[in-house]
Order: C-alpha cells, then sequence, then structure tokens
C-alpha cells in the first residue's frame, strides 16, 4: 500500500471521529449544567430539592467524620433538629459505627458517593458500581435502604444520572448552601451565605467534615448553625431532613413571600 495512503485514511476520516468525541463528552457532561443555581431552580425544581413552602431541609455533606461530625449532631440534639446526611460510602466503611450512630440519634442517612472525586471522563460502569458499593454501606448504617443520592461537587453527568436510576436513588442537589468549605468561612459569612438565598421550600447545603475542603472550615458551619435555625424559625420555617420536605410539591415561596430569611443580627 503507497505511504500516502496509510496517512490518507485517517487523515479523511479525522474530522468525524472528532466529532463523534466531542458528542460524547458533550452527552457525558451536559446534564451537568444543572450544577447552576438559577436553571436548576426554576427547570428542575424537584433536583433543586424543591418541597413544602413552610419547611426548609437541613443536609450535611462529606462525613461521617469523627472529630466533627458528633459535634453537629451534639448541636442538632439541643436545637430538637433533626437533618438529612450525605455520606461518602468510603467514610461509612470506616466509621459504620458513627454512620449508625448519626441514625441512631434520628437524622436520615443518604449517600454522596464512594469517594469525593470529578467525574470528567465518561464511566459508566465504574460509577454505577460505586454507588452501589455506598448505597449498601449506608443502607446498612442506616437500618434501610437510603432514598437520597447528592454526587460530590454536585455535578450530575449522564454516568451518574444512570448510575442513580439502576441503583433506585433518587438526585437532590440543593437551592442554598453556606459557602462553608473555604478556609475564610465564619460562622458570619456561613449565615449571610444561607440568608440570601434560602426561602420556604428550599434545601440548605452545609458541611460537617473537613475531610475534603480547607483544614478546620466546619466550625464556621457549626458555628452558625443554631442562628440560622432561629432565623428560620422566625420567618415561620420549620426545618428538618429531607423525609419530612414534601419535595413532589413544587409551589416554592418566591423571594419577598412568606418564609424568606431575615438575618437581623450577625453571629
Amino acid at each position: 500500500m503507497p505511504r500516502h495512503a496509510v496517512v490518507d485514511v485517517p487523515a479523511r476520516h479525522a474530522p468525524a471521529v472528532l466529532a463523534s468525541f466531542a458528542l460524547a463528552a458533550v452527552a457525558h457532561i451536559g446534564p451537568a449544567v444543572t450544577w447552576l443555581p438559577g436553571l436548576r431552580y426554576r427547570f428542575f425544581p424537584r433536583l433543586a430539592g424543591a418541597g413544602r413552602p413552610d419547611h426548609v431541609a437541613l443536609t450535611f455533606d462529606d462525613g461521617p467524620d469523627p472529630t466533627s461530625t458528633p459535634r453537629f449532631l451534639d448541636a442538632l440534639d439541643g436545637l430538637g433538629v433533626r437533618a438529612t446526611f450525605f455520606l461518602l460510602g468510603e467514610s461509612v466503611a470506616r466509621h459504620p459505627a458513627l454512620a449508625r450512630e448519626i441514625a441512631e440519634r434520628g437524622h436520615e442517612l443518604a449517600v454522596h458517593g464512594w469517594t469525593h472525586d470529578r467525574p470528567w471522563l465518561p464511566a459508566p460502569a465504574r460509577e454505577t458500581a460505586d454507588l452501589a458499593r455506598a448505597v449498601d454501606a449506608v443502607g446498612r448504617a442506616g437500618g434501610r435502604p437510603p432514598r437520597w443520592y447528592r454526587p460530590p461537587y454536585g455535578i450530575l453527568t449522564s454516568s451518574r444520572w444512570a448510575a442513580a436510576r439502576r441503583v433506585g436513588v433518587r438526585p437532590v442537589l440543593w437551592t442554598a448552601w453556606g459557602r462553608d468549605w473555604t478556609a475564610e468561612a465564619t460562622p458570619a459569612s456561613v449565615r449571610t451565605a444561607v440568608g440570601a438565598r434560602l426561602r420556604g421550600g428550599g434545601t440548605l447545603l452545609l458541611h460537617d467534615s473537613d475531610r475534603h475542603s480547607a483544614t478546620g472550615c466546619w466550625r464556621a458551619s457549626l458555628g452558625a448553625l443554631a442562628h440560622i435555625v432561629e432565623d428560620c424559625r422566625a420567618a415561620g420555617l420549620s426545618i428538618g431532613p429531607l423525609a419530612e420536605h414534601g419535595t413532589e410539591a413544587l409551589d416554592v415561596a418566591q423571594p419577598g413571600s412568606r418564609g424568606t430569611l431575615s438575618i437581623r443580627r450577625r453571629v
């Protein structure tokens, strides 16, 4: 075969090959556009965690962590509040007794994946296997199959959507967060960030661990927690886990309506 023919064949097909890769990449990462809070809240309210307009769902990510999680459990006990904890499967495997304690103290266990990775490359088989492992670990710790799944970083690729469907968990993200994962976070900044976006019917994301964020940043969330609960109650909102949130109800209070948080003083 002439040398030019060897070069000519791949060159001729290169545009089609590149187009196929581009389409595959878009198909894989495209659903992650739901990470954008404004778009998610408006067009995908169930995914955002929209629920009863008189209720706020309180959720924590990245545990269980033996250093910090027990402090949150004690604080929640003192406030008379229950929450949903999105747990990492590998951390549950390391600290099964702590995961069981979360459930025994009345909180809801949910799944945050097996590890806290970013899914830039398609890996449907691995995503399904890892999520199934996490669901099994969390289910054994809590004594019942978990219902909810929040992927690390809130990045929902097509592989993660498919994995969630296969293992029977429902993806849910958030409507407000405390920006509590940075070294600069303080109780006051967490409370302010929450108050800027949280409304009745919303789902709040905080972190009970610093394992995948700035060292010690969980103290900012812990310091803000009582004040956030106080702000919700002052606005006439109950606060609790996703199990009590009524996520089928999508009539979420809009800014300016009943249920808007009012931050009257700083922590």
